[in-house]
C-alpha cells in the first residue's frame, strides 16, 4: 500500500503542480499546493510542530512580544494582508522555521542567543521570506512522501512516540532549503527588515553568534568537526556569512533601530536548557528530577530533549528512544511481547534486572523504512507502575558493533537519590550590569559552572574570544 501510494503521489507531481507569480520574487512558482492548500497543511501540522518542540513556552510576555515584532516586520511584505502565526516554542535547541499557511516558530533558545529586537526581527523577517517566496511550500510540495518511513515505523510498532523519533529526520520543516532559497530568503528578509526599521546588520551578527554557538555545542557533544545538530538552525539554514553581506549588498545601504535593552529586559529569566517538567540533558546524561531517574548516552550521540520522549540521535544513523508509560500490572516480558512490540512477533525476549528493577528485552528485529533497512531491538524497565521504555535502532552494519555501548546505555538506567533530585534545578537567563572594576573572571563566575561556561559567556553576549565588556554594559548570564 505504501509503495502504491508513493508511485501515485510521484506520478501526480506534474499534474498537481500550480503556476503563479509571485509577488515577492516576480517569478513564477512550480508546486502541487495552492493557498487553500498551504492554509490546511499549516493548520494541520502546527499542533503536531508544538507537541514535538516541547510545546509552547508558557510566558504570555514573552509569546505576545514576538508576536508583536513578527507583525511589524510581516506588514511591509508584498502579502501584508496575509495572515501570520508566531509561535515561541518551549525547546532549547536554537532553531526557527516556517509552514505553509503564515505559521513561523522560533525556540526560546534562539530567544536566549539572541540580543537585541533587530536580530530578533531579522530571523522573523527571514522565516517571512522563505513563506512570501513560498519555499516552505515548495520544498512541502518536494517532500510529500517523506514522511512515509516514521510511518512505517510507527505501523510496525504501533506506537506514535516512536514514529515521532524519525518525523524530525524526515519532517519537511527541518529539510534544508537550497543556497539559492536561503539567498533569497536573506535578500528578501532584509528588505523587510530596513522596511521595518530595523538595523540591516542585525542578521549578520547574529549569523556569527549561531555559528559560534553550532561549532561549539558540536565540541562540548562530541560531534565530529562540522557535525551540527539536526535541529539547530545551522542545519536547517545552511548559510554563511559571506551570503548574508552579499544580500546585504543587494538591499542596499540602510541604518535602524536595534533595541537592546527592551530585548534583554524581556529575555531576562526564560528558561535556558531544558525544561524541568520534561527532565534536563546534562552533558551526556538525561536526569529527570519528577520521575526520579537517569541515564548516560555514548559519547558522539546528541541529546534531544521533547515533551514526550527523550531522542539520542548519532552522525552515523543509530538513535535511542527513551519514554514512559502508565500500565497496569504485568510481566516486562509479557508486556513486550504482547503490547509494545506486538507488531513485530517478536520470539527473543528475555527478563532482565536494571538496577534493581524489573525488566525485560527483546532481540533485535530487522525492519523496513524510507532511508533502508534497521535493526530495532526494545528494553522495558518497571519502576512502581511506570514502565520505562528504550527503544534502540542501528544500521545492520552497526548493530554488533555499538552492541556494547548501546547495552551499557540500558545499564546506565538508574534512581536518584534525594540529593540528587535537590540539586538538579533549570537555569536561567540573567541580566547583570558590568560595575567599575569587575574583572573578567568575575563576571564569568556569575555563569553555571559547567564545562565551556567562559566560551558560553562569550558567544551569547556576541563577545570577541576573552574580551572584557566595559562597566555599564547589560550582559547575559546563565545562572541556576
Amino acid at each position: 500500500m505504501i509503495r502504491a501510494f508513493t508511485l501515485v503521489a510521484l506520478l501526480l507531481l506534474p499534474a498537481l503542480a500550480g503556476c503563479a507569480v509571485n509577488p515577492a520574487t516576480g517569478e513564477r512558482n512550480f508546486t502541487i499546493m495552492g493557498p487553500e492548500s498551504e492554509n490546511r497543511v499549516g493548520r494541520e501540522q502546527h499542533p503536531q510542530i508544538v507537541r514535538a518542540f516541547g510545546g509552547a513556552y508558557p510566558d504570555r510576555r514573552v509569546q505576545d512580544y514576538v508576536t508583536r515584532v513578527g507583525r511589524s516586520v510581516a506588514r511591509v511584505t508584498e502579502t501584508p494582508t496575509v495572515e501570520f502565526t508566531f509561535t515561541v516554542l518551549d525547546s532549547p535547541s536554537v532553531n526557527a522555521f516556517a509552514l505553509p499557511g503564515g505559521y513561523v516558530y522560533v525556540t526560546r533558545g534562539l530567544l536566549a542567543l539572541a540580543s537585541d529586537e533587530a536580530e530578533l526581527a531579522g530571523v522573523l523577517a527571514h522565516e517571512i521570506a522563505h513563506i512570501t517566496a513560498r519555499h516552505s511550500a515548495q520544498r512541502y510540495s518536494q517532500q510529500v512522501v517523506a514522511g512515509l518511513g516514521a510511518a512505517v515505523v510507527g505501523a510496525i510498532t504501533g506506537s506514535d512516540d516512536i514514529a515521532d523519533t524519525f518525523s524530525f529526520g524526515a519532517s519537511t520543516v527541518l529539510q534544508s532549503y537550497s543556497r539559492d532559497q536561503e539567498f533569497e530568503a536573506d535578500t528578501l528578509g532584509l528588505r523587510y527588515l530596513g522596511r521595518a526599521g530595523y538595523a540591516l546588520d542585525a542578521m549578520a551578527s547574529l549569523l556569527g553568534k549561531l555559528d559560534r554557538h553550532s561549532r561549539f555545542e558540536a565540541e562540548l557533544t562530541g560531534q565530529p568537526a562540522g557535525q551540527i545538530d539536526a535541529r539547530n538552525i545551522m542545519a536547517t539554514h545552511p548559510r554563511t556569512l559571506d551570503r548574508v553581506e552579499r544580500a546585504a549588498a543587494v538591499a542596499g545601504p540602510g541604518e535602524g533601530r536595534r533595541d537592546r535593552e527592551t530585548y534583554l529586559q524581556l529575555i531576562d529569566g526564560i528558561v535556558y536548557g531544558d525544561d524541568p517538567d520534561h527532565g534536563f540533558v546534562r552533558g551526556q546524561s538525561f536526569v529527570h528530577p519528577g520521575l526520579g531517574v537517569r541515564f548516560e548516552v555514548p559519547t558522539g550521540f546528541q541529546l534531544v530533549n521533547g515533551s514526550r520522549q527523550v531522542v539520542a540521535q548519532s552522525p552515523n544513523g543509530a538513535a535511542i528512544a527513551f519514554d514512559s508509560i502508565r500500565t497496569e500490572p504485568i510481566m516486562m516480558t509479557d508486556y513486550i511481547r504482547n503490547i509494545w512490540g506486538r507488531s513485530l512477533s517478536v520470539t527473543d525476549v528475555a527478563m532482565l534486572e536494571v538496577s534493581g528493577f524489573d525488566a525485560a528485552a527483546a532481540g533485535s528485529v530487522r525492519i523496513q523504512v524510507r532511508r533502508g533497512p534497521l535493526d530495532l531491538r526494545l528494553v522495558a524497565i518497571r519502576k512502581e507502575m511506570t514502565v520505562y521504555r528504550f527503544l534502540f535502532l542501528t544500521p545492520p552494519s552497526l548493530t554488533q558493533p555499538l552492541s556494547g555501548e548501546l547495552q551499557r546505555v540500558t545499564n546506565s538506567f538508574r534512581r536518584l537519590s534525594p540529593s540528587e533530585i535537590a540539586a538538579v534545578k533549570p537555569q536561567r537567563i540573567r541580566l547583570h550590569a558590568v560595575r567599575p572594576g569587575e574583572t573578567r573572571a568575575q563576571l564569568i563566575d556569575y555563569m553555571a559552572r559547567e564545562r565551556g561556561r567562559e566560551r558560553r559567556f562569550d558567544i551569547m553576549n556576541g563577545f570577541a574570544e576573552g574580551a572584557t565588556p566595559p562597566p555599564g554594559s547589560l550582559i547575559k548570564v546563565v545562572a541556576e
